[in-house]
């Protein structure tokens, strides 16, 4: 291991040094106290969260999950770290044997991730992500995976062994330029409407086999007029769309709101942001209109299993 500018930063007590370099990010491992967390605010409706990694490599402009990075100055490099939860695998085990022996007969839900994105490029070494799965196969919980990434098709042969899973992909804008700004090291739209079209079609029925999609345009980014109606259409694959305006906006560090980053690209779209709640209401009557089949829901309740 080498000493890296975050050398000193306390994580449960420990300091944890620089393991390696992946891309551009600079990667630690350490042991977790725990993986299944208690479910609050904004997806209380679960019984856990379930974060394989601290820290996104995605680094997208406005994820508040930048709020609770182990300090200010990892905070304001956001997206250019992660931190591996190497026990993470055998905790879970422990944790869902725990969960079993004090409710028999009634299966934990679990939202994976809250604040990272499990399918983050790092993944695609590790695998912590698919060693994960494959220990909640034998106790079939309810899951929700939340990610932007299409790395997740690598494990359609495992998500296909669960009985009540919804998978969400996080595509918040319909134009490319657009995502450019905002989450410029985010996977392409196109390649994650792809994923999860694929994914839809991986799944043969199944009479006790429960298997939701959604495509959650959360925080709605604008999407330029002339790429509105192609963007659209391509989401009638999906059960679900889910839209979102931006987190509140705040001064606190650990509290989860949008980055000043963010907030300042929003200039560069005042004909979208200038008068946003008119914009964001039009965009979703689009949606309505075009997607009759599809359910279309806004904030907290688009985020439940059900």
């Amino acid at each position: 291991m080498v000493k890296s500018k975050y050398e000193g930063y306390s994580a449960e007590k420990h300091t944890v040094l620089l393991r390696e370099n992946f891309g551009s990010a600079k990667v630690y491992a350490q042991n977790a106290q725990s993986v299944l967390n208690k479910a609050t605010g904004f997806i209380n409706a679960y019984d856990f969260t379930l974060n394989p990694y601290r820290g996104c490599q995605y680094g997208c402009s406005y994820c508040y999950a930048a709020a609770f990075s182990p300090n200010s100055e990892m905070r304001q490099d956001w997206g250019n770290w992660v931190i591996i939860k190497q026990n993470a695998a055998e905790l879970l085990n422990k944790e869902l044997q725990k969960w079993y022996k004090k409710q028999p007969g009634r299966a934990p839900s679990i939202y994976m991730s809250s604040v990272t994105d499990p399918y983050q490029p790092i993944e695609s070494k590790e695998q912590l992500t698919r060693h994960l799965l494959e220990v909640m196969i034998p106790y079939q919980p309810t899951l929700v995976i939340q990610t932007r990434s299409p790395m997740i098709t690598r494990d359609i042969d495992i998500l296909q062994q669960f009985q009540r899973l919804r998978i969400n992909m996080s595509i918040p804008t319909g134009s490319e330029k657009v995502r450019k700004d905002f989450e410029p090291k985010s996977p392409s739209i196109l390649a994650r409407l792809k994923a999860i079209a694929k994914l839809k079609y991986s799944f043969p029925y199944q009479e006790n086999c429960e298997v939701r999609f959604s495509i959650t345009l959360t925080p709605l980014l604008p999407t330029l007029p002339e790429d509105e109606a192609n963007f659209i259409s391509k989401l009638e694959v999906v059960d679900r769309v889910v839209i979102q305006d931006f987190h509140a906006s705040n001064d606190r560090s650990l509290i989860a709101s949008t980055r000043a980053e963010a907030l300042a690209l929003k200039q560069k779209y005042a004909w979208w942001y200038n008068s946003e709640q008119q914009s964001y209401r039009k965009f979703k009557n689009k949606l309505i209109a075009m997607l009759p089949g599809v359910e279309i829901m806004e904030g907290k309740e688009g985020f439940g299993y059900e």
